[in-house]
């Protein structure tokens, strides 16, 4: 695989949502001053009986509409309509630092022969005392717990980005039906097969806290981590994929 230079690259962001018009364009408005001429901004709206089609078209969005299916289908329709180099992803209720678009180019520009890139968030509501020791608790624990059963860092679908030829080359093996997913995982276990998934410190993004005040939704997320693990057995044990990871060409 002959790695390419990406100092000029063009980003497709592909933003799932549903019924999140609000958190949407406070996410937009952050977002629209990144936006080079040639990128393009993707929202995938899953089913919204909100005001959410119309805020992604007033900043300029292309719609795709997926009807059910949660956010594995949702996510995969996003990057299927994606015809950029890069493929950026963030949910909707982020918010992007002013230099994240700019950060993605610079990483590829560096590491081309990465994969997949994925960073770090901070909460930008809750309460101010309890966010830094959540944060270091909850994707802390996802980094940590994840790296032995991948061979390398999980993908935080909040704040991540990859090669567009990356998703060509796995978009017909991700579990795009299956609800019970979580799709960044998912796509962390096919991308990193055959391609380098990296962690830059350098990557932030401001996410919500909205859903650790939601102890059912809090548990469905363990389940989903749980089974997103077990769905890729016996394939892809933890023993095989680190046996290939030290076996593969560099």
């Amino acid at each position: 695989m002959v790695p390419q230079k990406q100092s000029d690259s063009t980003i497709s962001v592909v933003i799932p949502v549903k019924d999140d018009a609000q958190a949407l364009r406070r996410c937009l408005e952050a977002l629209r001053p990144q936006l080079g001429p040639d990128d393009e901004l993707i929202v995938v709206d899953n089913g919204s009986r909100d005001s959410t089609e119309a805020v992604a078209a007033e900043f300029g969005g292309t719609i795709v509409s997926v009807d059910g299916g949660g956010i594995p289908a949702a996510s995969a329709a996003g990057y299927d309509c994606a015809s950029r180099q890069i493929i950026a992803r963030l949910d909707a209720d982020c918010v992007p630092p002013a230099d994240w678009l700019t950060a993605i180019r610079t990483y590829f520009s560096e590491h081309p022969d990465t994969g997949a890139v994925t960073g770090w968030a901070h909460f930008y509501d809750g309460p101010r005392l309890l966010r830094p020791g959540v944060m270091v608790a909850y994707l802390g624990a996802y980094y940590v717990t994840l790296f032995p059963a991948l061979g390398h860092v999980p993908i935080f679908g909040s704040n991540c980005a990859f090669y567009r030829a990356a998703w060509i080359e796995t978009r017909d093996e991700v579990h795009r039906d299956d609800e019970g997913v979580h799709d960044d995982l998912d796509l962390s276990f096919h991308i990193g097969i055959s391609r380098s998934v990296r962690f830059d410190s350098s990557l932030r993004m401001g996410i919500s806290m909205r859903p650790f005040f939601d102890a059912s939704a809090f548990l469905t997320r363990l389940h989903r981590g749980l089974h997103s693990v077990v769905v890729h057995w016996p394939s892809q044990l933890p023993w095989l994929r680190w046996y290939r990871h030290i076996v593969r060409p560099r």
